[in-house]
């Protein structure tokens, strides 16, 4: 966002006890933007514009840079200091002297994996992981509930002057929140001892430093590789810690085109962090189909860009047939397409799942378009699938 100079200076004004606090928790030792984040956020300040767990990450990440840049390189943070240059945004610089002119840049490539690594060592150091079990009383009339937020895209990026909407990382996470918590309002009259949570399906938009997708294929982005996946880890983390307080979860991961090693990366750490809580189980491996039974029910997720849809019946009867001999009820939810189809097959439904993400450049021109939300379905243990929700973005969910 393009701010005025008297925006400029009312942001400055607003966050200067946010810089204060966040350099004198960096200098103390605790060196992690997370964790510098999570505390600023717990004692209760705010940054100009909204406060999402992203944005302001991405402030105090701001303000430990430009100190960086002070002690490293005052000449250049003056500079850019006195023509009103944002110097954490500074890419390259060119310097005329005497007898040479020099044009040099930083990386842009981004933190090594080690950097990243040394990064989630920090952010969990300090993370007691004491997530104590939940013990829960027997309900009378029990059901399962699965959620499903396909096709997120984090990093994607279009503008409503190219795609006439926009979207971007803030959004993305805010319409997964927020589609969880009218999920969780709609079915809150009802009884529900199990979560199915459904993870993987392009989360991330790109699937390396090049703004590219597995295969290569150039996307849309905002922000740089590594800070859509510190998002999107964030995201899930959330998630995960809102749902155990209304029921145990099952996590299940189905790796996706977009992403399919940063994917995988992600939902293996996901379940690292939740490595000592008792009330959620994983499923992170790298089959394309995942299996899932809850009383009388079979359920399957796939992304959906490999096996064709008449043949998923098939297939789940040979590769879960102990489950499918118990299963009276057998469904399908598939990903990848981005808009809602559901079909009756001779042995399974399979419904392909919306997604909460926008039409980049290229899907826009093309005429690809429909509604953007986050779904949801309960099922009964023996009645099989009884309801479903939809929290649709276009409108008021």
């Amino acid at each position: 966002m393009n701010l005025s100079r008297e925006q400029r200076t009312e942001q400055e004004k607003h966050n200067s006890e946010v810089k204060t606090n966040a350099l004198r928790i960096y200098n103390s030792g605790i060196t992690n933007i997370s964790n510098i984040t999570r505390r600023l956020m717990a004692d209760g300040h705010e940054i100009w514009g909204r406060n999402t767990f992203h944005n302001f990450r991405q402030v105090v990440a701001k303000i430990v840079k430009e100190d960086k840049l002070r002690d490293e390189n005052p000449s250049l943070f003056d500079e850019c200091n006195s023509i009103g240059i944002d110097a954490s945004t500074v890419k390259h610089a060119w310097y005329k002297g005497k007898h040479w002119s020099i044009n040099f840049r930083p990386d842009e490539i981004g933190p090594s994996f080690d950097d990243m690594y040394q990064d989630h060592i920090k952010s969990i150091e300090e993370h007691t992981f004491d997530y104590k079990k939940i013990v829960r009383d027997k309900v009378k009339d029990p059901h399962l509930l699965v959620i499903d937020p396909a096709d997120v895209h984090i990093g994607k990026y279009a503008n409503k002057f190219g795609t006439g909407q926009d979207y971007n990382t803030e959004i993305a996470v805010n319409r997964v929140m927020e589609g969880i918590d009218k999920i969780l309002q709609y079915s809150n009259s009802f009884e529900i001892d199990k979560i199915l949570f459904v993870g993987g399906n392009d989360i991330l938009h790109t699937d390396n430093s090049r703004r590219q997708t597995t295969k290569g294929t150039p996307q849309d982005t905002e922000n740089m590789w590594y800070d859509n996946y510190r998002a999107a880890k964030n995201l899930y983390i959330a998630c995960l810690e809102k749902l155990i307080k209304v029921a145990d979860v099952h996590y299940v991961f189905n790796p996706s085109n977009h992403d399919f090693m940063s994917g995988f990366f992600l939902s293996d750490m996901i379940e690292s962090w939740f490595r000592d809580c008792e009330n959620i189980t994983f499923d992170v491996d790298l089959t394309d189909r995942k299996y899932f039974l809850y009383g009388k029910n079979l359920i399957g997720t796939s992304h959906g860009d490999g096996a064709k849809q008449q043949n998923l019946g098939s297939l789940m009867s040979v590769e879960a047939k102990d489950k499918w001999a118990k299963a009276k009820h057998t469904y399908f939810y598939v990903h990848h397409i981005h808009h809602k189809t559901s079909k009756d097959y001779i042995n399974v439904t399979v419904e392909s799942m919306r997604s909460p993400s926008s039409s980049d450049y290229w899907h826009h021109k093309m005429g690809y378009k429909s509604p953007e939300g986050i779904e949801g379905f309960l099922h009964h243990p023996e009645n099989g699938q009884v309801a479903r929700f939809s929290c649709i973005f276009d409108e008021e969910c």
